[in-house]
């Protein structure tokens, strides 16, 4: 593993522990309820994890959209511009907890498979379809007498939720063992089928399936941490491409919506074309990262 793969894990590691730290809520089986808990952290972390500390973002915009009294939070959408422009997808590669462990399932040692581009591409689109349909039209559309909705990104896909919330709850509680139903089930099988796919397929989960990847990935290119390929300097070997895991088209689309900034590119690239840094506006000098 490279150093700077290394400092990523280690990056990685710090936010999960950060993101759910409250150790007393796994030993005693509920629920943080402290007053932080409002806040959203960057990264997918289920509101419901017994240690997590704040909220997930796409929980909260599915509570906001889904209950009439909320009407409009310029909160929650302005912590999710922010994180979009702030930081993009740079958030999905080192911020995001169910990131890291899609990243340590892939390490599990069994063949690995790349979809074909024609069944792939197409994949590519369902995690937008997921977050116009299930975080904000059915939200919006679709509630109960109260004009309430529930969460259905949560409740119905989400295998953060079930790993990070519905499993330590389940067994930390008998009633809620005995409540068990084909929901529950249901859940257990998309866990299943990520963790599985995990294992062969880097992301799959972010890849085809994460809405709020979907959501930073369209401010990729307008976000203040940005990449750039020097044409003079690349030598068109095409390592960098080889070595994607989300096979991004480094030389044409390196700030395309899904680069997750993991920095493999940069650290393959034997003639330092690739650099990497936050822009601060319109005709600023970006601060680089210094080369690995």
């Amino acid at each position: 593993m490279r150093k700077s793969e290394k400092k990523r894990t280690l990056i990685q590691i710090l936010a999960a522990v950060v993101c759910n730290g409250y150790a007393a809520g796994f030993l005693q089986g509920k629920i943080y309820q402290g007053d932080q808990k409002f806040l959203c952290v960057p990264g997918l972390n289920c509101y419901s994890c017994p240690g997590a500390l704040g909220a997930c973002p796409i929980g909260a915009l599915q509570a906001v959209l889904g209950d009439r009294r909320y009407k409009f939070s310029y909160y929650i959408f302005g912590i999710l511009l922010f994180f979009s422009v702030v930081l993009g997808r740079l958030v999905c590669g080192f911020l995001c907890p169910f990131g890291l462990i899609q990243d340590l399932l892939h390490k599990i040692p069994v063949p690995k498979w790349e979809l074909p581009q024609k069944i792939d591409r197409p994949l590519r689109w369902l995690k937008y379809v997921i977050f116009a349909v299930m975080v904000v039209i059915l939200p919006l559309t679709l509630t109960n007498a109260f004009g309430i909705a529930p969460p259905y990104f949560c409740e119905w896909i989400c295998p953060v939720g079930t790993l990070e919330g519905g499993i330590p709850l389940v067994a930390q509680s008998e009633s809620l063992r005995q409540m068990i139903g084909g929901l529950f089930y249901w859940k257990m099988c998309l866990l299943g089928l990520v963790v599985l796919g995990s294992m062969v397929i880097y992301r799959p989960f972010c890849k085809y399936l994460c809405p709020l990847g979907a959501f930073y990935g369209l401010f990729q290119r307008v976000g203040f941490f940005q990449m750039e390929v020097d044409r003079a300097k690349c030598d068109g070997c095409g390592l960098c491409e080889k070595i994607c895991p989300m096979q991004v088209d480094v030389r044409k689309n390196i700030n395309g919506a899904e680069c997750i900034r993991c920095g493999r590119c940069k650290d393959v690239c034997h003639t330092s074309a690739i650099s990497s840094g936050f822009r601060f506006g319109p005709g600023q000098e970006r601060k680089t990262e210094p080369e690995s």
